[in-house]
């Protein structure tokens, strides 16, 4: 016979466990939805901060404390479920152990980033070891004032490349190239662009995708608003306002995001166009990332580096310009501009480069490319290499016969590929 206690504490354990199952799901779904009765609106943007709390439970801000007093409002405490989130009182106060992990759970899940603070990660990933970076004088510098030089790979267009935008991929180069950048280059005016019929609510969740997984693995990122068919930045400015808002308002002050504004001004576009640009694009970010490192495109390709040594754009901290190279095209001369334009104070960046000729295609010229990589590296320069995608191009780290999109293989590297990759692997970060 059934010891009818036994079944008794069953059947409670189970409709305990279904419960918290239950509420879970609808937590994750909902999005931690708070509505109306707080008397304060709540949009898709997430005004509600639940990453205002951090994994040791402490509420951070007015808004997180809002939304955890309606949710405890909403889940009283009964004998059913004796450990959940009403066992965190009005205040924030967490009561239990079982409370504070349920609360680590929905934190992880609702906000990879927690506002105010640096994300968890491990203290031998980039962004554990340099934290928030900043700009002092011509110097890329970490949060305790080192010196630091990021290099790092670019995806191709993620409109057309998009599967490369997953957390194995980054993980696979941060732990086997020595990778601690991973640019997600959105083009505007291509086909399928942003700014030309593609998917808006796609592209960005693919942002999202990239970024969270840079997160996860204590890597930078770099958003890049890849301006190059448009030509003139002011083409597309108000809607480049519009994405840079979203994405800088969903991570804040997050040190593992790097914006890049304008990714190779061209067709004439006069350095006083991209300054134009420029001084309505950095606000809208500034608004919500007070920190953020933000590059800013150059003319002719992001190659006029002396242009804006000679004119900088005033007013902001933690700006950098972009300088652009492809080995078997820019020789002495742009390394000759660069090095003038550093000697004027210039902080720059290279955020994007190719081993071959400019077009992306043509042979590889990776003499060019070392003397290149040696100065950066003398300089502490920071580098990113384009361009991680199957293409059949030069420019592509891996060949087009592979299909792969999370393990990159020697057999599956193109020669640009496997020479990329063992330069990397001898650089200490």
């Amino acid at each position: 016979m059934t010891d009818h206690r036994t079944a008794t504490t069953d059947i409670r354990r189970l409709r305990r466990r279904t419960f918290v199952f239950c509420l879970l799901a609808c937590i994750v779904l909902s999005g931690f939805c708070v509505h109306a009765a707080e008397n304060k609106a709540v949009s898709d943007a997430g005004n509600y901060h639940w990453g205002d709390i951090n994994l040791n439970g402490l509420v951070q801000s007015d808004d997180a404390l809002l939304a955890l007093k309606h949710t405890v409002k909403l889940m009283p405490i009964t004998e059913k479920i004796p450990f959940l989130l009403a066992d965190i009182d009005e205040n924030g106060v967490i009561e239990s152990s079982d409370a504070l992990e349920i609360l680590k759970f929905v934190v992880k899940i609702r906000t990879p980033y927690r506002y105010g603070e640096e994300p968890p990660v491990e203290n031998t990933t980039p962004v554990g070891i340099h934290g928030q970076l900043s700009v002092k004088g011509t110097q890329l510098t970490g949060q305790a004032g080192e010196p630091v030089s990021l290099q790092g790979i670019s995806t191709h267009g993620i409109s057309w490349f998009p599967d490369y935008v997953n957390e194995d991929s980054f993980r696979y180069l941060r732990d086997n190239w020595n990778v601690s950048v991973v640019r997600l280059a959105m083009y505007t005016a291509e086909y399928m662009g942003y700014c030309s019929g593609g998917d808006q609510t796609q592209l960005k969740a693919l942002i999202y995708k990239g970024v969270d997984a840079a997160i996860d693995l204590g890597l930078y990122v770099i958003v890049d608003w890849h301006v190059l068919s448009d030509g003139n930045p002011l083409q597309n400015m108000e809607a480049a306002k519009g994405f840079f808002a979203e994405i800088s308002s969903h991570y804040r002050d997050c040190p593992n995001v790097i914006y890049e504004i304008c990714n190779e001004p061209n067709g004439g576009t006069s350095w006083a166009d991209i300054k134009n640009y420029a001084n309505q694009v950095i606000p809208v970010i500034r608004s919500n990332a007070r920190k953020a490192v933000i590059l800013v495109g150059t003319p002719n390709w992001s190659q006029f580096v002396n242009e804006a040594a000679d004119s900088p754009i005033t007013g902001y901290d933690n700006l950098m310009y972009s300088l652009h190279f492809y080995a078997a095209t820019h020789g002495d001369s742009l390394r000759n501009d660069l090095n003038s334009a550093y000697s004027k104070g210039l902080p720059v960046f290279v955020s994007e480069f190719g081993t071959c000729d400019a077009s992306g295609n043509g042979g590889n010229d990776f003499a060019s490319t070392e003397k290149w990589l040696d100065l950066l590296d003398q300089k502490k320069i920071s580098y990113v290499c384009w361009n991680l995608s199957n293409k059949a191009e030069s420019s592509a780290l891996l060949n087009s016969g592979y299909t792969g999109t999370t393990q990159y293989p020697d057999s599956a590297l193109s020669e640009s590929g496997r020479w990329i990759k063992n330069r990397y692997l001898k650089k200490k970060s």
